[in-house]
């Protein structure tokens, strides 16, 4: 049987410290559903169809990973797509109290649904997409952070 996990987030932009818990998460899942959150709350940089297609570039060589939209909430999302382990990243301390409220708040929506917490590596763990868009409004370099297969999409939109 194919065991299946999802990677919510808004991804914007995808960066370096996405991409190694998606590769870790496919050390331990035949497949990973990148979901790309609509998240018009957090009035992201990039228009949603973007970071849809910023995520595909980036994973484009990582077999078994697939990239979708949505904007429902994450639970029903995962239960229309047969899906029940939810990938999380945790960088640091400060992300648990979230990424466990979080957790709780999807299993309360759906008791099938178990929540796996990833660590990146230590490279990657000050790596986050606040800090990419930071770097980016100020005009600074921030390609270090982000995958070459994403240049394009940013020169595109700064």
């Amino acid at each position: 049987m194919m065991k299946t996990a999802i990677y919510p987030g808004t991804f914007d932009p995808i960066t370096n410290g996405h991409i190694d818990i998606i590769k870790r998460a496919k050390r331990l899942f035949d497949n990973v559903l990148v979901a790309v959150a609509n998240s018009d709350d957090k009035k992201p940089m990039f228009l949603l169809e973007k970071r849809v297609d910023m995520a595909r570039a980036a994973t484009k060589d990582i077999q078994g990973v697939e990239v979708e939209p949505f904007s429902n909430l994450l639970a029903d999302f995962a239960k229309s797509k047969n899906i029940r382990v939810i990938i999380r990243g945790l960088r640091a301390v400060s992300d648990f109290e979230y990424e466990l409220q979080i957790g709780y708040a999807n299993s309360s929506l759906n008791k099938e649904i178990e929540t796996v917490y990833l660590m990146p590596s230590l490279e990657n763990a000050f790596i986050s997409s606040s800090v990419v868009r930071s770097i980016l409004k100020h005009n600074g370099n921030a390609s270090h952070l982000y995958p070459k297969e994403i240049e394009y999409f940013i020169k595109e939109t700064i």
